[in-house]
């Protein structure tokens, strides 16, 4: 059971609700991530707006699999749960490459790179050294995209310490970090 109340959609702050609805229209549901949120009209503001911009950085698959090796590195049942779902359901990312993606890596090459220096930025709290950063401009990725990464990492670590704090109740398919 989580440890911070996860509010029913109609007990939510009035300045959540708009917020919320925004999230069903897009998800289809309101996991319990955002209901939590949506405590803090001013914290599920700030979240959905940082989201929207990931969502316009990288391609589905790499952000989904970059989630997931974030959330693997911070032992985050919910998110790892959570992501695992949406990269195999929407991003249709393989059942091996999210395996892989725990592991901060990836069948594909190019995303290998990105997934590798977004393990290695959450592993390392951002203290990466020239030899992480050279590699994945290597791979082909700009210095935006260097940027973009550790910005997704960051919002994943956001995610992680939240739903860790919380013990959020999980409403997908239940993946563990120990396992």
């Amino acid at each position: 059971m989580s440890r911070i109340t996860i509010p029913a959609r109609d007990a939510v702050p009035e300045a959540s609700k708009p917020l919320l609805d925004a999230v069903e229209k897009q998800l289809g549901v309101v996991p319990n991530l955002f209901r939590l949120l949506a405590l803090s009209p001013a914290a599920l503001s700030g979240f959905t707006g940082l989201n929207a911009a990931n969502a316009r950085m990288l391609d589905v698959r790499t952000r989904e699999r970059i989630a997931i090796a974030v959330a693997q590195a911070n032992a985050c049942d919910y998110c790892l749960s959570a992501h695992t779902y949406l990269a195999l359901n929407l991003a249709k990312v393989s059942p091996e490459d999210a395996a892989l993606a725990r592991k901060g890596h990836s069948a594909d090459t190019r995303a290998d790179a990105a997934v590798q220096f977004a393990w290695q930025v959450a592993q390392k709290r951002g203290q990466i050294n020239d030899a992480e950063l050279a590699a994945l401009k290597l791979a082909g990725y700009s210095e935006a995209q260097v940027v973009e990464i550790i910005v997704i990492v960051a919002e994943n670590v956001l995610t992680n310490f939240l739903n860790n704090v919380a013990q959020t109740d999980i409403d997908f398919p239940v993946v563990s970090a120990a396992a």
